[in-house]
């Protein structure tokens, strides 16, 4: 006997409201990572970094639902959700170990004095 898998199935008038929503959790994604790292970086006010938070509530909105609308099952939706806190602390991991990387190594650079 074969196995068979079976899957929901999207129906054609979901299409369009999948591919609209899929879609902002990218653009939401890249935008919380964008205004956050703008901000760190200093091109931006650290008042900036409230719209980037917003950004990722978004973002987390919009994989919900989008996972709602594929008919997720409850594992897949607590693993999503996991991810999502846990990029909402990445930014912000990645500019701890680049600081903490300079602060070690900054008295460590390499100094060619002339001897003569």
């Amino acid at each position: 006997m074969e196995n068979m898998i079976i899957r929901p199935e999207i129906a054609l008038d979901q299409f369009l409201p999948v591919f609209v929503e899929s879609t902002l959790v990218l653009v939401f994604g890249v935008g919380y990572a964008a205004i956050i790292t703008l901000a760190k970086m200093g091109y931006f006010s650290k008042k900036w970094m409230v719209v980037g938070y917003l950004f990722w509530a978004l973002q987390t909105y919009f994989l919900y639902d989008f996972a709602m609308l594929i008919q997720s099952n409850h594992f897949t939706m607590k693993v999503l959700m996991v991810t999502m806190v846990a990029y909402l602390f990445v930014p912000h991991l990645y500019f701890y170990l680049i600081s903490a990387a300079d602060d070690r190594y900054e008295d460590k650079d390499e100094i060619v004095q002339d001897t003569k």
